[in-house]
């Protein structure tokens, strides 16, 4: 086994709840701005929120939750865009001892529908331009329902949250950080349907902390300034980007979506100094620099860059940096790791681009060859973890946490090597994710929804290699005797049968017809020998 590398955690937060660190923040830099929310924009105006007043809107609507019957442990879903409100909710909802589940904004009904009644959310934060044509009637466990912007028949102002507050109590906390659940983001791990993911506010803290360590990301300091495009709503812009920014009194730049052009404006007109990117978007800012339309080195006050969410190509760093001045360094992690467990170095000396670099403080590791036995240097296995930002579980899943929390080791799925000096390189996938745009995409939910079409009898959904994306799903499809001879209709109207029931990215981009999908003797996909056939 590789000695630790890395052994320094943040020395910064002495609250052990997420909000209690970011109200601590507050109370350091009250004046500072914490959040400048673009989506508000018009013309040249924005939406600024100083920590003081960040501190305030915290209160008032953790006080508005409990007048609104909340109860301890209960489970509120933010379905929002990049928004101050999102960020609000968020810490309020922890502030209050509610459990935040938050939701991809750009979600069907469907999606919609399932992670609301697996989360049992009883409060639905949201806007009327995301639940526009949604019907969200008959959920067992919702009491309440809000919206941000706009009008929603049936649905409350969320402005009202904030006055209920004015009079009522905020609750004693009844348990500790380690066994009080902060966020419920909900991933599809290394296989099947998503599940809810039960992080506490020590698994986020400590996760942290640890890239916060000195000599690590040398960001989220108080003179910081990050522009936050990458969505809240996934473990990456919530904590590696917000949470760490407002604890440690940072200003963050709230933008709904990456847009090229406005990037390269917002970083100018705010100063911005680290990106947090995925490799699509790095890609766009290289062609855009090579068009004079980002600006190059001297140009811009950015110091650094995280790549995460997807692998990352060595030559991708080398053209960014080449272009734009700006050092970057990967990290590797998951959602059930709050996410960070690997960071790569922008120092000269130690910076390797084809790797994922050492593993975090705190955290042990072991490389196993199928026969459970560790592997040697660069010889590749699984990828087994353990260390405090691991989850606690899946929610309401017992099962699938067995399958991946064993012994105390998370499983990871992912084959790894690692060499003498500690540098990991991630060379293969055993779990059945797509990665498309760093966004996961679980096969057994697409395939379900293809299961529905009448002209489907039996499918099977794998990742294929994309330059620009990483992976895009294609379905393979058994089509049942009286579709038979319709197959060129059904390659376009399967991928839009998909699209009208799920997120536009979980569409296959590719339909091929095959007589039988593999599967072995318990009815499993072998995706291997689809994946072949590619």
């Amino acid at each position: 086994m590789v000695p630790l590398a890395r052994t320094q955690l943040a020395p910064e937060f002495d609250e052990p709840f997420v909000h209690g660190a970011v109200l601590a923040a507050c109370s350091r830099h009250v004046e500072k701005t914490a959040l400048i929310d673009t989506s508000l924009a018009t013309n040249d105006l924005h939406h600024r929120i100083t920590y003081g007043e960040y501190a305030a809107l915290l209160g008032d609507l953790a006080c508005g939750f409990v007048a609104a019957g909340l109860q301890l442990g209960e489970v509120v879903a933010i379905f929002l865009p990049n928004s101050w409100e999102f960020a609000a909710a968020y810490h309020a909802a922890t502030l209050a001892q509610l459990i935040p589940t938050p939701l991809n904004p750009h979600y069907r009904e469907r999606e919609v529908r399932y992670q609301l009644e697996c989360s049992e959310a009883v409060c639905l934060i949201t806007d009327a331009p995301t639940i526009t044509g949604m019907d969200l009637s008959g959920m067992p466990a919702l009491r309440r329902a809000y919206v941000t912007r706009g009008n929603a028949p049936g649905f409350e102002r969320f402005a009202t949250l904030l006055r209920k507050g004015s009079n009522a109590r905020l609750p004693a906390p009844i348990a500790p950080s380690s066994e009080t659940l902060a966020a419920l983001p909900f991933s599809s791990g290394t296989t099947g349907l998503p599940k809810g993911v039960m992080l506490t506010h020590d698994n986020l803290v400590v996760n942290c902390r640890q890239f916060l360590a000195p000599g690590e990301l040398a960001t989220n300091r108080s003179d910081d300034v990050l522009l936050c495009f990458l969505p809240l709503y996934h473990i990456y812009g919530l904590n590696v980007l917000l949470n760490p920014s407002l604890m440690t009194g940072g200003t963050v730049v709230l933008t709904p979506r990456f847009d090229v052009a406005q990037c390269a404006k917002q970083v100018c007109d705010y100063g911005v100094t680290w990106l947090n990117l995925v490799p699509p978007v790095m890609n766009a800012i290289c062609n855009a620099a090579e068009r004079g339309e980002f600006p190059r080195a001297g140009e811009h006050p950015i110091r650094g860059t995280k790549s995460g969410a997807a692998p990352l190509a060595p030559d991708l760093p080398r053209r960014y940096t080449g272009l734009t001045g700006i050092p970057v360094r990967q990290g590797y992690g998951m959602t059930e790791a709050s996410p960070v467990t690997h960071l790569g170095y922008i120092e000269p000396q130690r910076y390797r681009p084809d790797s994922i670099g050492q593993i975090v403080a705190a955290t042990d590791h072991r490389i196993v060859r199928d026969d459970g036995s560790d592997a040697a240097p660069n010889e590749p296995g699984e990828l087994l973890m353990r260390g405090p930002q691991f989850m606690r579980g899946y929610w309401r899943n017992q099962q699938a946490t067995d399958e991946v929390l064993r012994d105390g080791w998370y499983y990871s799925g992912d084959v790894a090597t690692a060499d003498e000096d500690g540098f990991f390189k991630i060379v293969d996938r055993r779990k059945e994710l797509i990665k498309y745009k760093g966004f996961p995409i679980a096969p057994a939910e697409v395939e379900a929804v293809l299961l529905e079409h009448p002209a489907v009898r039996d499918c099977g959904v794998v990742g294929r290699r994309d330059d620009e994306c990483g992976e895009v799903p294609v379905a393979f499809v058994v089509v049942s005797e009286s579709a038979g001879t319709r197959e060129a209709q059904l390659r376009s109207e399967l991928p839009a049968w998909v699209a009208e029931r799920l997120i536009g990215y979980k569409q296959p981009r590719e339909v091929r017809f095959v007589s039988a999908i593999p599967r072995n003797p318990s009815g499993k996909v072998l995706r291997k020998d689809l994946r072949a056939q590619l």
